[in-house]
């Protein structure tokens, strides 16, 4: 079937894996280290950010061969701009509590390299559906190093995830402690880099 062809599923498959934005690309590594030191923010960034970058890639392609060479980049920023102001709107109204976490990372969602480079490197040169499956494919790798960095920081710095105590009290008792160094944005770098080295180690492509 022409809507999921091989070529189309390797579109949606590489990033995550062989070609993730943020381990393989370097690109959306800010926020990677601003929203994750706890589990909820993190999801709700990588959704957000998923959302946005699938809806833009959809429109940018339909608008592809309409857009003059001369001012797509700003052509692009629009269309950007209004998915992200939608977003940060709804997650006001649905969600307060967590758009409150996210402060101004929500807003500075339009200046993620990841929604740029896909835009311009993939929406302008391919069809709508290609797009949508490239955008859902880099905003789900994207996501899914996020939650993967919020788990340890979270996990380790106040023995909860999703706000939920999983650490029993009797490893406090043992004489247990939280690792407060998780709550600073280098200790999200080291485990971003911790990933990048595991993933390269299993995949030798990547190592070149």
């Amino acid at each position: 079937m022409g809507l999921f062809s091989k070529e189309n599923r390797a579109t949606f498959l590489a990033p995550l894996g062989v070609n993730n934005p943020v381990t393989v690309q370097v690109l959306g590594i800010c926020s990677a280290l601003a929203v994750t030191a706890q589990s909820e923010p993190a999801l709700v960034m990588g959704f957000s950010v998923t959302i946005i970058v699938a809806l833009a890639n959809v429109i940018i392609s339909l608008l592809r061969n309409t857009i003059p060479n001369r001012i797509r980049i700003i052509v692009q920023l629009v269309v950007v701009a209004t998915l992200v102001t939608i977003v940060s709107e709804c997650l006001k109204a649905f969600a307060y509590d967590v758009s409150v976490q996210l402060s101004v990372y929500v807003g500075l969602i339009i200046t993620n390299c990841i929604l740029m480079g896909r835009l311009e490197a993939f929406a302008m040169a391919n069809g709508p559906w290609e797009s949508f499956l490239d955008g859902l494919g880099n905003g789900f790798g994207y996501a899914i190093i996020l939650v993967v960095v919020a788990f340890f920081r979270e996990l380790l710095s106040a023995g909860t995830l999703l706000g939920f105590t999983v650490i029993p009290e009797s490893f406090y008792e043992l004489g247990y402690l939280n690792n407060g160094l998780m709550l600073m944005p280098p200790m999200a770098l080291i485990i971003v880099g911790g990933i990048i080295w595991a993933q390269r180690a299993k995949n030798p492509e990547l190592q070149d």
